[in-house]
């Protein structure tokens, strides 16, 4: 196993995830790009979104990827998210059918209720990876898509950075950081039962220069990464 420890050239202070987003939430919406995870789901050819008729959104957050959901026409959305001030933010926006206060790898949704079960960018937040691949296979229906937008291990390990935030003091904070190689997914997800039908790469093009000129020197490097699993019983 690969430990983010070995590759940190940050040092930043490191909380909790529950404690990290709820601190990062007044900020969080600008300084998430939507080129690291939003733009690889306008490049996935498979789900059909309009075709989706009721989703999980595992790791839901301020509300991000189900505005995206609903944009591109899916029409039911149950969120669900470790943080209470995030769920108030997902609140407020008014795009998800229930918000649930729980953990993306018992999430308390019922079986087998869903078609597209959708997690972004959470996977290094979780110790391991199997748990979340079991639950999301238990709520997802026979033939039933799970998208999972990830921060890609390359670049965690090239830069040495954690998913951090600046406080409101002007603090670099780190919120705890696994790496998890593709392998990891992989295995983690086949073993769950999942089968894989797509997986993009998102690198750092001049989308990303554009709003990360200094990542100049980062040009070509993987950041993010997406796969879609299927359940094919």
């Amino acid at each position: 196993m690969v430990h983010f420890s070995d590759f940190d050239t940050r040092g930043y202070r490191t909380v909790d995830v529950a404690t990290g987003y709820g601190q990062w939430v007044e900020t969080y919406e600008q300084t998430v790009e939507d080129v690291m995870d939003l733009a690889l789901l306008d490049e996935l050819t498979d789900p059909r979104w309009t075709s989706v008729r009721r989703a999980a959104d595992l790791g839901c957050g301020t509300g991000r990827t189900a505005t995206w959901l609903r944009r591109n026409g899916v029409p039911a959305i149950d969120g669900v998210d470790l943080t209470p001030e995030m769920l108030d933010r997902a609140r407020a926006r008014g795009v998800h059918d229930r918000l649930i206060e729980g953990d993306v790898r018992a999430t308390g949704l019922d079986t087998g209720a869903y078609d597209l079960v959708i997690a972004s960018l959470i996977d290094e937040h979780l110790p391991e990876l199997r748990p979340f691949y079991d639950e999301a296979w238990r709520l997802a229906e026979p033939g039933a898509a799970c998208v999972v937008v990830a921060f890609h291990p390359h670049f965690i390990m090239t830069t040495g950075m954690p998913t951090h935030f600046t406080s409101d003091t002007g603090e670099s904070v780190a919120i705890s950081t696994h790496v998890h190689l593709l392998s990891e997914h992989i295995t983690a997800g086949l073993g769950a039962g999942w089968t894989l039908a797509e997986m993009r790469e998102g690198v750092v093009d001049e989308r990303w220069l554009a709003v990360k000129p200094k990542w100049e020197r980062f040009r070509h490097h993987p950041v993010s990464v997406a796969m879609v699993w299927r359940k094919r019983i």
